[in-house]
């Protein structure tokens, strides 16, 4: 599986405009991608302008074909504006809940 962790810093005051974006995207991405299993929105409890992306796809080219996707480029335009830096870790899994 490849697994993507995206730190991403958000401007002061667009969680809720961000948010908007994201959840339409994410649902998108588990309902109508065969290779998107996981794509999971996560605020930091420390600081809320912080917001942790959580993606596993089958394989890279899965990912590959979820940028490509209607939902990944309408939500381009309404997400870049409001993301000040975001940082991105790849990984491959070695476990799985097994109950998702």
């Amino acid at each position: 599986m490849y697994c993507l962790l995206l730190k991403t810093r958000l401007r002061p005051g667009s969680l809720d405009a961000f948010m908007d974006a994201m959840r339409i995207n994410a649902a998108a991405s588990v309902r109508d991608e065969p290779g998107c299993l996981v794509f999971d929105v996560l605020q930091d409890r420390s600081d809320p302008e912080l917001v942790w992306l959580y993606e596993v796809y089958t394989d890279e080219a899965a990912f590959e074909a979820h940028m490509r996707t209607r939902h990944f480029l309408a939500s381009r335009p309404l997400v870049e504006p409001l993301i000040l830096a975001q940082d991105c870790i790849e990984a491959d899994s070695l476990a799985l809940n097994a109950a998702r």
